[in-house]
């Protein structure tokens, strides 16, 4: 049997923008399901706020409060184990002239020495790195050569497993003693996108800053790719002045609008605000089924789909009232209160579709970008042709038997604007009875815009 399709309308506003001229909405009306599984408890060092950086401070700091100028800069939170870094911001400094530096120490506070190992480290600046450029929807990228932005790059290089090896593949950290995870420049009217994920031995606590170079210093400047050590080298930050500048600074400014408190804050228009803390959650991973118990993914009617949304946040769960933003461990009272847009998080879902008719069916999916809202799971709103800013620049991976029965693994460059409906990404027939298993893998890329919704679609017969 199909799942049972509502008749239903239900009454809601949504806010959206006037369509411009010759421009016309699309009502879609299809279930909308809460999104099956959940979060790890990975731990994350999420820097993203302030995301603007003009001058000197601390971006985030779990280092003790301890023989600190400034303790409300510190949140006293040790990590251990496996954990994630994910830090974006943008310099803009006041004179144009001075370049930011991003450094990141880390302290050990135990009597017994730590091993940091890096297991995977990727960073990309907007310039030379990682250009914002104007791209089609969607390019079928098997080499991971199309991008768009240091956010984009950074996601599609996690998602296939890459490694700058010129980060260490390794730290020994003495006994209460700190050392340099890394320090790169991030140059002016730039964006610099990093991820790294770690594993240590024992507690550590992270502390990232910015700085402006310093005339004389000595260089602890790994070779990223896309920057010349010649040209930056001579004025980083040395170790001491990095832990100096801990021990005496304060928070980065300015600081970001603050967040609007409370899940169920609909009056008027909600702030989530930027995240400084460290979140609970590295990876949502799901398998996509009828409803818990089974083991299956029954395709919809001929005709018709439904969808999944993805990073919902609270004011836009399009009608499932599931909050997916990552929650917060720790955090500054200015910052958001959740993971809000869930960056850098990697979403591992399996959806096992099943065919039960008697007829060969084609099902397609696709990645969407609808207009938000938070009442109506029965429908989603698009424009044509799109408008406004782009609300989702990254890769999506699918794995999958094709209808020969060869395993294929595809990765698709997607851009999507509010309203975009997006174009089926891959499509199967499955035979009477039939079912085929659908791995969809993707990182949630820095500067996109939630929700977007994974959509399952069985076409009519005849239909393309």
């Amino acid at each position: 049997m199909f799942p049972f399709v509502p008749a239903f309308y239900l009454a809601e506003v949504i806010t959206i923008p006037p369509p411009t001229s010759g421009k016309r909405y699309i009502t879609q009306m299809q279930e909308i399901r809460p999104l099956p599984g959940q979060l790890n408890e990975i731990p994350v060092f999420n820097s993203n706020s302030p995301e603007v950086v003009t001058g000197e401070g601390i971006l985030l700091s779990t280092f003790p409060q301890t023989a600190k100028k400034f303790p409300n800069a510190h949140l006293n939170i040790p990590i251990s184990g496996q954990f994630d870094f994910f830090s974006h911001h943008i310099a803009r400094p006041i004179n144009k002239q001075q370049t930011l530096y991003q450094g990141v120490l880390i302290y050990n506070p135990s009597s017994q020495p730590v091993t940091l190992n890096i297991l995977q480290g990727i960073s990309y600046v907007t310039s030379p790195d990682a250009p914002f450029v104007e791209l089609p929807p969607m390019v079928e990228d098997p080499q991971g050569r199309v991008f768009s932005g240091p956010g984009s790059r950074l996601a599609g290089d996690i998602l296939r497993g890459r490694h700058q090896r010129t980060f260490p593949e390794q730290i020994m950290i003495p006994p209460q003693q700190t050392q340099m995870l890394f320090s790169l420049p991030i140059p002016t009217a730039s964006a610099r996108s990093t991820f790294l994920r770690l594993q240590s031995n024992g507690p550590v606590h992270l502390a990232n800053l910015v700085r402006f170079s310093t005339p004389g210093s000595s260089p602890t400047f790994p070779n990223i790719p896309g920057f010349s050590i010649s040209s930056f080298s001579p004025q980083m930050p040395i170790l001491s002045q990095w832990l100096n500048f801990l021990n005496t600074g304060r928070l980065a400014e300015p600081r970001d609008i603050i967040p609007t408190l409370g899940e169920n804050a609909y009056q008027g228009e909600k702030v989530y605000g930027r995240v400084a803390g460290v979140s609970v959650g590295s990876e949502w991973t799901g398998t996509v089924v009828d409803r818990p118990g089974m083991n299956v993914l029954t395709i919809p009617y001929p005709g018709y789909a439904f969808s999944y949304p993805l990073s919902t946040v609270s004011t836009a769960t399009l009608g499932t009232q599931q909050i997916q933003s990552a929650p917060l461990l720790a955090r500054y009272p200015d910052t958001a209160t959740r993971a809000n847009g869930n960056y850098g998080v990697q979403y591992r879902l399996t959806l096992p579709l099943y065919n039960p008719t008697r007829q060969s069916q084609r099902v397609s999916l696709s990645i969407q970008t609808p207009f938000k809202q938070n009442v109506a799971s029965n429908r989603l709103t698009f424009i044509e042709p799109p408008q406004g800013q782009v609300f989702f620049r990254g890769t999506v991976r699918f794995t999958y038997s094709d209808d020969f029965g060869q395993t294929q693994q595809r990765y698709f460059h997607l851009v999507q604007r509010q309203g975009q409906q997006g174009e089926s990404l891959i499509t199967l027939t499955l035979p009477p009875g039939g079912s085929r298993s659908v791995g969809v893998e993707f990182i949630y890329p820095p500067d996109a815009t939630p929700p977007q919704v994974l959509t399952v679609k069985t076409w009519e017969s005849g239909v393309n």
